[in-house]
């Protein structure tokens, strides 16, 4: 006589069927689980196994599921979402001492991380734990409590709110500046190294040099020549080691600004973009002592660098 039992398929088996279906890959799977795509594929032959059919077609380099596997795809992301739900209930005396959020990579190191000594200060019972990563959070699958997104707002199915406003400004070393002499307008930045912010962000409004050159009705044969970087952060340490001039997230760059790593020579205000940083979570989420404190002082953070870049502007 079989029991319910031998309905359960195994746990590992189908949380890496999950992250599989949903990525579509099982090099992508094998990453974000931090496993190896070969331990990927041996999960999701226990799985076929158990299901006695193929969940997956292998399609090259991606995966696409089968009738079986669309149909229990349905099902598995509701059960690691009710599992994790569970699990953050059982946790709930220790999470009222932790906070855990992810944040995108140059955000926590540029903004973020100077700051959190405050925090532990103000807090030392409380633990914080960063993740900081491009990959937007899936709060399902994730112990994730909070995050920072860099966007346009308006994400379906999350609380948000508006943190901070951005901008972008012109900066470059102390000893740059003082080399290339008097520098006020966009005409005395034709013979200037550039540095490229390359990040990953889509956002249309943020100039590139070639841009923001054009808009002030100048152009450079060379304006794509210079250093190139994938992070904000990265751009932001190459201005402040000398390496030419950067168009520069102002809110990033600030504490450089205000300690003076960095300048702002010309006589021309930062320009505002269309993103701006957004603290979001799921709704309906009961947060712990922990998350209460934490939101708190990350909103009094944000008045406190507003108040420090209108004093430096």
């Amino acid at each position: 006589m079989s029991s319910n039992n031998d309905l359960l398929p195994p746990y590992l088996a189908l949380r890496v069927f999950e992250a599989a279906a949903r990525l579509g890959s099982f090099s992508r799977a094998a990453e974000e689980l931090d496993i190896s795509p070969g331990a990927v594929s041996q999960h999701i032959k226990v799985l076929e196994e158990f299901a006695g059919q193929p969940v997956f077609r292998r399609l090259g380099r991606s995966v696409e599921l089968t009738d079986a596997g669309r149909a229990a795809y349905l099902h598995a992301g509701v059960v690691l979402s009710e599992m994790l739900h569970a699990g953050r209930a059982l946790r709930s005396a220790t999470r009222g001492r932790r906070v855990s959020i992810s944040t995108p990579p140059s955000f926590a190191s540029k903004w973020l991380i100077p700051r959190l000594s405050k925090f532990q200060d103000a807090h030392p019972e409380i633990e914080v734990r960063l993740s900081a990563d491009m990959t937007l959070t899936d709060f399902a699958t994730s112990d994730i409590d909070m995050a920072v997104r860099y966007g346009g707002g308006g994400y379906a199915s999350l609380h948000f709110e508006q943190l901070m406003s951005e901008s972008v400004v012109a900066v470059c070393s102390p000893r740059l500046a003082q080399e290339a002499g008097p520098m006020t307008s966009a005409s005395d930045l034709t013979t200037m190294p550039l540095i490229h912010d390359d990040s990953p962000d889509s956002d249309p409004s943020c100039p590139s040099w070639n841009m923001w050159f054009a808009a002030r009705g100048h152009r450079r044969a060379d304006v794509d020549r210079g250093l190139r970087f994938n992070q904000s952060s990265l751009a932001i340490e190459a201005a402040v080691e000398g390496k030419g001039m950067l168009l520069a997230k102002q809110q990033l760059a600030q504490r450089d600004l205000n300690e003076g790593r960095l300048v702002a020579p010309l006589s021309e205000a930062a320009a505002p973009v269309a993103f701006a940083y957004w603290l979001v979570w799921p709704r309906g989420r009961r947060f712990e002592p922990a998350q209460v404190a934490f939101l708190a002082w990350l909103r009094e953070q944000v008045i406190a660098s507003d108040a420090a870049a209108d004093h430096t502007a």
